[in-house]
């Protein structure tokens, strides 16, 4: 068996502080990024310090030994600045983990470090940015400065829009810290350079590999993020016997990989863009999608070489490996406007990436609300047509989706189940637009012309887990595909049972629209609860009746059980789902029933909830 390092330190530099006085930097931009925001925040960062006669590089805390921070000091008018998101329940990213763990466990002195901590979150979620409030708070205590006070930034209403008002007003504040001027060159500085390939051996080209060149030939493990393992595809079902929106379950196959999971874990799928959109995007660029390309950095000492795996081609650039769905942030238009011709598309592009508030409501309007991509973008101005390798260049990675496992282990040791939902709206502008890994994952035919179809996974460990006795009671709540880990829950207390295990009260709320289009895994729920796997089955169809009834109705309705299994028998609850409403209201129900039957007021009755959270006797899956 190979040991997995996590780095040479022979061949990386891991001080930050000797990359920076070697290369003469005076700004760090540490990100703490588990889909990419943050570490494009950094970027931004890190290029705008050049406007201002410093320079900056964006690092990844992962590499780097973080308890060099002290040393900063060292560096003359040095500045870190924190890029951080929040991850699930208030959790440091997964690169970000082993910097938190520093900063909890060190008493380091950082007097003479100067730090600002913009925060990456979602206020739907409980525990709203609570890394970047943390570091930004623990860095106060270990003594150092903060120069600019912590940026919030709210995925739920405009994380884009809260971090150019934060940088707008971030940056005069640093300079007139360190007595500094704008050079007022707000010209757009290239990254990396265009290297064309014409002769290139094809095997030496990347195809869509994540890390290792070929490594989805000859495939090795450990899987990983870096190194994903090409499942195939062994069972593509609809789940829904009606309606117009199209559910599905798909079953991958694990065989001879070498991993392991657990109910409860998600496991990560790499989707492609849809052909037809890489395809016009080509026509309307004019350009040879299969030329062989690399993009260099023109930083010779960054980390970072290229801004995906190169040499490749456009065409597998603009499939495999940039987000060409997503509507482009407000950097990317500014950086785009300079190859409008049409100065009116030009000074429309500018307006929409400053902070005026005419120019924040244009880009609300044109490219949010109207959810123009950036090829609606260019379809819809026909002046702005930069060149590709730019246009790439900018576009952000697209990122692995993680969906809850359906499935347990125990049950299923070689396979892993996906419970999933079709994302298709139509725009304002009338386009009509698929969710890139829904539509991809629809598509994963069982045999495609002979050939089995194959998804490339990973897992990525959760907290979600079933009790550690199983004689504990666990009341589920999973509207819509939040059933998702609960059938894998179910399929483990099944497994549990005929071990001859005692097995607590098993008690789901479930939901779905109505009863004969959309129930999801009916015959699997009945089956269960028939063999008393299930105690007792609650659904809600929310629009079989007048009134619409959803799980946290059902929840009032069996109070008195409910108050029993938590209070006197140490049930455990679990939550998954949609965070924005469905967990916000299930939980005010777990209030209610707390403060009636428990006695208790409201303020007592949230804390009661909050204390069954930190025993682990609360746990959410939600996402918004």
């Amino acid at each position: 068996m190979t040991v997995k390092t996590r780095r040479a330190p022979s061949t990386r530099e891991t001080s930050f502080i000797e990359k920076m006085k070697k290369t003469g930097r005076n700004i760090v931009v540490f990100y703490g990024s588990q889909t990419g925001t943050g570490e494009e925040f950094a970027n931004r960062l890190s290029k705008d310090a050049q406007r201002y006669g410093m320079k900056g590089m964006a690092a990844d805390p992962e590499e780097y030994d973080m308890s060099e921070l002290s040393r900063l000091a060292e560096i003359d008018n040095s500045l870190a600045i924190f890029c951080m998101a929040t991850y699930g329940e208030g959790d440091p990213t997964d690169n970000a983990q082993d910097f938190y763990d520093w900063l909890q466990e060190t008493d380091a002195e950082l007097d003479g470090v100067n730090y600002t901590v913009f925060a990456l979150g979602n206020k739907t979620y409980e525990h709203y940015n609570a890394m970047g409030a943390y570091v930004d708070k623990r860095l106060e205590e270990l003594g150092a400065k903060r120069v600019f006070d912590l940026g919030m930034g709210d995925d739920d209403g405009n994380l884009e829009e809260d971090f150019v008002t934060w940088r707008e007003q971030f940056w005069p504040a640093m300079c007139e810290h360190f007595g500094v001027e704008a050079s007022g060159e707000d010209s757009s500085v290239r990254q990396y350079e265009l290297k064309e390939h014409n002769d290139i051996n094809m095997n030496k080209v990347y195809t869509g590999e994540l890390g290792r060149l070929k490594s989805f030939e000859t495939q090795k493990p450990p899987f990983d993020a870096k190194n994903p393992f090409l499942a195939p595809v062994t069972v593509n079902r609809k789940l829904n016997k009606a309606g117009d929106r199209h559910l599905m379950h798909l079953e991958v196959d694990i065989t001879g990989s070498k991993i392991r999971y657990e109910s409860g874990d998600h496991v990560a799928v790499y989707p492609t863009n849809d052909t037809a959109i890489v395809n016009k995007l080509g026509q309307i660029l004019g350009v040879d999608l299969d030329s062989v390309i690399s993009l260099n950095n023109l930083d010779e000492e960054s980390n970072k070489k290229h801004p995906f795996p190169c040499p490749t081609t456009y065409r597998t650039a603009l499939t495999h490996y940039l987000d060409i769905i997503h509507p482009p942030r407000t950097n990317v238009l500014y950086e785009l406007a300079q190859y409008a011709t049409d100065p009116k598309d030009q000074e429309n592009m500018r307006k929409m990436a400053s902070s005026a508030p005419e120019g924040k409501a244009l880009y609300q309007s044109f490219v949010l609300e109207d959810n123009r991509n950036i090829l609606a973008i260019l379809e819809d101005l026909p002046s702005l047509r930069p060149p590709i390798d730019h246009l790439c260049e900018l576009m952000p990675r697209l990122q692995a989706r993680y969906y809850s496992i359906a499935s347990s282990s125990k049950v299923h040791p070689n396979s892993i189940h996906i419970c999933a939902v079709l994302v298709e709206y139509t725009t304002k502008t009338g386009r009509l637009t698929k969710g890139v890994a829904t539509t991809w994952l629809k598509n994963k035919l069982v045999a495609d012309n002979g050939h089995k179809s194959t998804v490339p996974m990973y897992i990525r460990k959760s907290q979600f887990r079933l009790p550690f006795k199983a004689s504990n009671p666990v009341i589920m709540v999973g509207p819509g595909t939040g059933i998702a880990p609960f059938m894998g829950f179910i399929q483990e207390r099944g497994w549990l049972k005929e071990q001859g295990k005692e097995v607590g009260e098993t008690v789901l709320y479930c939901g779905c629209r109505h009863k004969n289009e959309d129930y999801l895994y009916q015959e699997e729920l009945e089956e269960a609860e028939k063999t008393g796997v299930i105690t007792k089955l609650n659904v809600a169809f929310s629009r079989d009746q007048e009134q619409k009834v959803y799980v946290q109705h059902l929840l009032r309705t069996n109070k008195e059980d409910l108050w029993r299994q938590i209070h006197t028998d140490n049930a455990h609850i679990y939550i998954c789902g949609d965070a924005r409403n469905m967990a916000r209201d299930v939980q005010t129900a777990f209030y209610e029933i707390a403060e009636e039957l428990g006695g208790m007021t409201r303020t007592q009755a949230t804390d009661y909830i909050k204390k069954l959270m930190t025993k682990g006797r609360y746990s959410q899956d939600v996402w918004s």
